[in-house]
């Protein structure tokens, strides 16, 4: 007999929350953490972008078994369902749950690091809406190269960060630069850090871009 696999895989995992509650947020970080890595790893970060910002709520889920989708974010999209479909969900759920908790979309920021940065700005992406930010740290969209998007408007100036090393193993450098196309097309503010030699990671400079939005959203500066 095949087993078919569960729908809402990661659907009920735990989801880690912090900082100021959602009621009384000025700003909300919707942070998605990589592949093999977990929501408190990337919780950790969330932390450091909110320093010396008020009133920012940090939410942090948990995919099953530490990872999104299970194939390169390059395989053509059906390869990676219904995991992917069940994390686009996932953000979904969050996101809706910040609004009628009183925070706009204009004040949410999608943050994510590696297969958390594709998720972030697939999710953007498919539902292009005025948000803080999305922050996309070593991560592109999903799907393999030269797919055709429907790039359906409404990013309206969102500030959409892309920034990657020059020769990441895992992100290639065509895959970003042609996601700071698509985007822009969607109407977002699009900025590009491209670092020469850098690994598959978040450096002080990305992190200085991420503190700098979240403190602006709060009215910290």
């Amino acid at each position: 007999m095949l087993s078919i696999p569960p729908v809402n895989l990661h659907e009920g995992q735990h989801v880690l929350r912090g900082g100021a509650p959602a009621g009384k947020a000025r700003v909300a970080l919707v942070l998605i953490h990589g592949r093999g890595a977990s929501a408190e790893d990337i919780y950790s970060l969330g932390e450091e972008a909110a320093m010396g910002a008020p009133g920012v709520a940090l939410v942090a889920p948990q995919a099953a078994g530490n990872a999104w989708y299970p194939q390169r974010f390059l395989v053509p999209l059906d390869l990676n369902e219904p995991y992917l479909g069940s994390a686009l969900g996932v953000m979904g759920g969050l996101v809706g749950e910040l609004v009628r908790g009183g925070v706009p979309l204009e004040r949410i920021v999608l943050i994510g690091f590696s297969q958390g940065a594709c998720l972030s700005l697939e999710f953007a992406s498919r539902n292009p809406r005025r948000y803080g930010g999305v922050m996309g740290l070593s991560g592109a969209l999903i799907g393999p190269p030269g797919a055709v998007r429907g790039l359906e408007r409404g990013l309206d100036g969102t500030p959409v960060y892309l920034g990657c090393s020059d020769r990441d193993a895992h992100i290639p450098l065509a895959s970003v630069e042609e996601s700071a196309v698509a985007l822009a097309k969607q109407g977002a503010n699009v900025t590009k850090s491209i670092f020469k030699g850098m690994g598959h990671t978040v450096n002080g400079e990305e992190l200085a871009v991420v503190q700098l939005l979240v403190r602006q959203l709060a009215g910290a500066l």
